[in-house]
């Protein structure tokens, strides 16, 4: 039996898995969380299998998230379910620790078989995405090149920013000072070349960093 701890803070998105998993025999749905609080809470409290884990929840998320959790719980499997199919957003999630990457367009079947796959200790990349991943290794990316060289939380507030956050907003949401995201907002503005919120929210857009 895989028992899984299951976080996203979308309850249609968890009631619907949750009859997908009540017809497979050997995965349970062992706890829920909608932020990355919780997520922490329940490790701490509970015995699982895997992590089923969305990239973007209130609080602590993302890639912060699957780094600390890595740290705690070093022999969880983690497996992203997530609405993102940037290739920059999936390879910084299996850098921080993710052991499996999928998007919540592909079909049950796959994800019931990601979800086997990495509880017994693989790997799982969702092919299209894994594809282009590959494309942008091959030379493929173009401008994209200017967001990799962020650290994980300039990459994350760049994405907070470009959705229309203020500085205020993002260090409440991160449980940070709004002096630190300043500073990372005025380093990764520094590296990118980027003189204005108009230009940070253009470059997002056409890099696809945000929805």
């Amino acid at each position: 039996m895989i028992r899984l701890l299951m976080a996203d803070d979308h309850g249609i998105v968890r009631e619907g898995l949750k009859q997908l998993f009540s017809l497979v025999a050997d995965i349970e749905v062992a706890g829920e969380a909608i932020n990355g609080n919780q997520v922490l809470d329940a490790l701490r409290k509970g015995c699982f299998d895997l992590l089923l884990l969305d990239m973007t929840m209130p609080g602590i998320s993302g890639v912060e998230l699957i780094a600390r959790i890595r740290i705690q719980h070093p022999k969880l499997p983690i497996l992203v379910l997530s609405m993102h199919n940037e290739p920059q957003i999936v390879k910084r999630a299996l850098k921080a620790g993710a052991a499996g990457y999928l998007t919540k367009d592909s079909d049950p079947e796959r994800l019931l078989y990601a979800i086997h796959k990495v509880a017994g200790g693989g790997r799982y990349i969702d092919p299209t995405v894994a594809e282009q991943i590959a494309l942008d290794a091959s030379g493929g990316n173009g401008d994209g090149s200017l967001h990799e060289q962020l650290s994980d939380r300039e990459f994350e507030i760049l994405k907070l920013l470009a959705k229309g956050m203020g500085v205020n907003e993002i260090a409440a949401m991160l449980s940070i000072s709004n002096k630190t995201v300043s500073t990372h907002k005025a380093r990764l503005m520094e590296k990118m070349d980027i003189k204005t919120n108009a230009e940070l929210v253009r470059y997002a857009l056409i890099n696809r960093l945000v929805d």
